[in-house]
């Protein structure tokens, strides 16, 4: 098993949710720490990707605001990558995220970004997801495309 303790992100056991892992970025300072601890469990062919949205995720109305949905999309597509074991940490970039947004989110209840992995090539990852939460009909959907990054020339 590959030493992941230089890795910049954290997948481990969840101690809150049996069952889960946690994936966390370990810098606090970085715009991931906005939407984390985020939680990973794969169902299947899907990965069931938490997060617990709070008052700074907040719009005018009380929902969770579309930009907090739109970087957890963004974020759930790596969280579920990991979970799938096709991408380690880092290693990887966004190229496109496309979102429709359906109805709002409530605040202070666990959001779950349910991703499943289309398509897997030597250098892209095609997703595509929904965002839901308990109780309450279907958030948004989403799709993504992640390019690899190029692995280190050997010498």
């Amino acid at each position: 098993m590959p030493d992941t303790s230089s890795s910049p992100f954290t997948y481990d056991d969840d101690p809150d949710l049996p069952g889960w892992k946690r994936w966390q970025f370990r810098d606090p300072t970085r715009f991931n720490s906005f939407i984390e601890p985020l939680a990973v469990k794969l169902e299947g062919s899907i990965a069931r990707v938490r997060m617990l949205p709070q008052h700074q995720h907040s719009n005018m109305r009380g929902d969770v605001h579309g930009g907090a949905l739109l970087g957890f999309m963004d974020v759930a597509l790596f969280a579920a990558a990991r979970g799938f074991g096709v991408l380690q940490a880092g290693g990887a970039v966004t190229l496109d995220l496309s979102a429709q947004f359906i109805g709002g989110g409530a605040i202070g209840v666990p959001l779950e970004a349910h991703v499943e992995l289309l398509r897997e090539t030597q250098r892209m990852l095609f997703l595509r997801g929904l965002i839901v939460q308990e109780g309450v009909p279907t958030i948004a959907s989403f799709t993504g495309t992640l390019r690899k990054s190029t692995p280190p020339a050997l010498v």
